[in-house]
């Protein structure tokens, strides 16, 4: 499918550079650039690096407000 879209100025300079760099062309660059978009929304990934991160300090025997103390004085 071909499309047009309007481009400022220095997103049409830094798409030039990457091109020289990479020895593609435009399309081949825009195609790239598609290509690696996510497919999940900003508020999907949030909550699936959350679910992934769910209990990692469970199994830990640590007293957290101990734990923020012993930060805080590598401050100090």
């Amino acid at each position: 499918m071909r499309t047009i879209i309007d481009l400022r100025q220095e997103h049409v300079d830094k798409l030039s550079r990457y091109c020289a760099r990479e020895g593609v062309s435009r399309a081949e660059a825009v195609r790239r650039a598609v290509a690696a978009l996510p497919e999940e929304s900003p508020s999907e990934r949030r909550r699936v690096a959350l679910d992934a991160t769910r209990g990692v300090w469970r199994d830990r025997k640590l007293d957290a407000l101990e734990f923020v103390r012993t930060l805080r004085a590598d401050w100090d």
